[in-house]
């Protein structure tokens, strides 16, 4: 069951499918439709099931900079939770088109790791491009799963 760079680049490319799904739900039938939808792409792509997932968001901070559950990495994505009151939502910004560029890969067996960078484009052409890490843990059933997501700006000089 060892993960090949093919699995790899098809995780990669669902997550940025995922965020572009949650914008095209929130922008079409508005935040409840867009946490439904959310809601089932954090099931298919991350591994709660395995324990805490090691969730450190772009736009987080103070207390609240790690997230391990999935009600806090929800939050992050759709916003509108008190319990997250600086979420804003990062997957409802009408996100349009993903791009990733691998910097490095580390693969043993059933756990794999990325690192590289992530551009989101919105509906109006405006580029996001943050520096990302994830690891991978394949299921029992050849499913690829999130169990570490960091992802902050780049530096700049």
């Amino acid at each position: 069951m060892t993960i090949n760079e093919n699995e790899l680049a098809a995780a990669r490319l669902a997550w940025g499918d995922g965020m572009i799904a949650i914008s095209k739900a929130y922008e079409k039938s508005g935040i409840d439709n867009a946490k439904i939808v959310a809601n089932e792409i954090l099931d298919q792509l991350y591994g709660f099931e395995f324990g805490p997932v090691l969730f450190k968001p772009t736009l987080s901070g103070g207390n609240q900079t790690f997230r391990s559950n999935k009600e806090g990495t929800l939050s992050y994505f759709i916003g509108n939770n008190p319990k997250y009151p600086l979420d804003s939502g990062f997957g409802i910004k009408y996100w349009y088109e993903f791009k990733s560029e691998t910097s490095s890969i580390f693969v043993e067996k059933n756990i794999a790791m990325w690192m590289g960078w992530v551009t989101l484009i919105d509906k109006k052409g405006v580029q996001v491009k943050v520096d990302k890490s994830w690891g991978y843990k394949k299921t029992e059933n050849g499913a690829l799963k999130i169990v570490l997501h960091h992802s902050s700006l780049p530096y700049e000089v």
